[in-house]
């Protein structure tokens, strides 16, 4: 049996713990997840570099549905993020990607309680001025908050990248306050003209 990990490229970040549903239609797909399947293993989302082939840190992902099976091969699956690795050597010997890969965990280091509040206060504020409900962070969550919290957002891309590769839950919450703090008075400046334009400028 191959140790090698199947690669799906991607153009996204897959964070651990994020849910990723996906419709998979190329032939070597169908392939690759299918194996998945039948063997119950997992397989790698790395993010597609333009002209610059595959992100280093990507993440396994574990299919934990099949909501839909199509008659030419076709298929729906949900996906979630699970574990992080490094990609040591690429192999094209197959019709997909493969790659000999180092899986890797955080450090000792944990974010603080103050950390925590932040973060979760500025994620809430987002989902508020986008109409949603605000969530309160679970005791599960917490090891890998900054994960929850940047995989429920539309966040720049090469920021999520940057998390991935972090070894430090401490290190990345920080880095998730900063970012949110940074995009979060743009955000309060839109929904207010937006709201100033559904009212026509005018005070109710």
């Amino acid at each position: 049996m191959s140790l090698l990990l199947p690669l799906f490229p991607l153009d996204v970040v897959l964070l651990p713990g994020t849910p990723l549903p996906l419709h998979i239609f190329e032939l070597r797909y169908q392939e690759m997840i299918g194996e998945c399947l039948d063997m119950k293993k997992p397989f790698g989302v790395v993010r597609a570099k333009e002209d610059e082939g595959v992100a280093e840190i990507g993440c396994t992902a574990d299919i934990i549905a099949v909501p839909k099976k199509y008659d030419d091969g076709r298929m729906d699956i949900v996906a979630q993020g699970v574990e992080r690795f490094e990609i040591l050597e690429l192999n094209q010997e197959r019709s997909f990607l493969r790659a000999e890969v180092l899986y890797f965990r955080d450090g000792a280091e944990r974010a603080t309680g103050e950390q925590i509040a932040r973060a979760v206060e500025l994620h809430n504020e987002i989902l508020e001025l986008a109409g949603a409900e605000p969530q309160a962070a679970t005791e599960e969550q917490e090891p890998q908050l900054s994960f929850h919290l940047a995989g429920a957002l539309p966040l720049d891309l090469d920021f999520k990248q940057s998390l991935l590769g972090m070894k430090s839950e401490a290190e990345r919450l920080q880095a998730v306050i900063q970012y949110l703090e940074a995009i979060v008075p743009n955000l309060r400046r839109a929904m207010h003209v937006r709201r100033k334009a559904g009212g026509n400028g005018h005070a109710v």
